[in-house]
């Protein structure tokens, strides 16, 4: 299986230890990056599987600090400031949802990694009122690249998994509050268990 690992940053590439045979992309920060490098790589060349790995904040009482977790399902916002759904012309359609491959989300979920929601950002969230928010709309992690790489490697019709080691909670949260060593090691744990199952050529 030809596998495609990609990584908002060197940062977090350097610290994901992954088999020789994974390809690697670092795509840059946020969506327009993740999504605009991640469909070149897969109009470039085949792949099996794509991978988006990284750190992520969680909604506090949703998911722990120091955990992995599968995300089975990336959302953005794609409506109106009110909260109202933007309406688009007869035939056309927003796509605001994105899913990592359901049997992958299972295999994992069944090792005992925990299934999450993510949401997909523009801007880290610091405020109460907007942690609050997004909560209300289902939201348990925040990425800035997970919604971006499932949906352009759906597009490319190549499946995709999504997991994040859990490093912040969401809000307004001190810098030296962040645990990356914890995410890291449980990504990493992660990840062995997926390579367990999934074999990279």
């Amino acid at each position: 299986m030809r596998v495609l690992a990609i990584c908002a940053t060197h940062f977090e590439r350097a610290r994901i230890a992954l088999p020789d045979a994974v390809r690697t992309l670092v795509c840059g920060v946020g969506p327009v990056e993740a999504a605009a490098r991640t469909a070149v790589a897969l109009a470039g060349d085949r792949y099996d599987l794509v991978l988006n790995l990284g750190i992520a904040g969680a909604f506090e009482g949703r998911a722990a600090i120091g955990e992995a977790c599968v995300v089975a399902a990336d959302f953005i916002e794609l409506d109106r400031e009110n909260g109202e759904t933007l309406r688009v012309p007869p035939g056309d359609r927003l796509y605001h949802r994105a899913q990592s491959d359901p049997s992958l989300v299972e295999m994992l979920a069944a090792s005992g990694i925990a299934q999450r929601t993510g949401i997909t950002v523009s801007r880290v969230t610091t405020s109460a009122n907007t942690v609050a928010r997004l909560s209300a709309l289902g939201a348990e992690t925040e990425s800035m690249e997970g919604f971006a790489v499932l949906r352009a490697a759906a597009i490319a019709r190549v499946r995709a998994l999504e997991l994040r080691g859990i490093s912040n909670f969401v809000g307004p949260r001190a810098a030296d509050e962040w645990k990356l060593e914890a995410a890291f090691a449980a990504l990493a744990d992660a990840t062995h268990r997926l390579f367990a199952a999934v074999e990279p050529t």
